[in-house]
């Protein structure tokens, strides 16, 4: 599994098998989430990388990193706004409304929170 680039996952926090394990857990319960959120940000050359569901949970972990600066749980960094920009222009391509970007918003958001569950679990 290659983690270059992937600035989420590719931390001291986490370990390279037990992400893939939490990964294949987490991708079996949520294959429609994960191809929604692809849908959206990934093209469609891009999405037949081998690590296309890493890079997507990659931007799940942001997303939900972020929440905990725009919820106040968290000091702003000084990329805190070009951050928070990059995440709604990458959701809101195509959307006609702010109730399909929060959609999908709360999709990224609940996949993050679920994957740090199952990876606490894994052994």
């Amino acid at each position: 599994m290659d983690l270059i680039g992937m600035y989420m996952l590719n931390t001291e926090e986490y370990d390279k098998e037990k992400i893939q394990q939490a990964i294949e857990i987490l991708y079996k319960d949520r294959k429609n989430e994960f191809r929604e959120i692809s849908n959206v940000i990934l093209t469609e050359k891009v999405k037949t990388m081998p690590n296309w569901k890493e890079f997507i949970l990659n931007f799940c972990l942001d997303v939900g990193d972020s929440f905990k600066t725009w919820t106040g749980q968290k000091s702003p960094s000084l990329t805190s706004p070009q951050k928070a920009l990059a995440i709604l222009r990458n959701l809101g391509k195509k959307k006609t409304s702010m109730n399909q970007i929060t959609h999908l918003l709360n999709i990224s958001y609940n996949i993050s929170n679920e994957f740090k569950e199952i990876y606490k679990r894994v052994k």
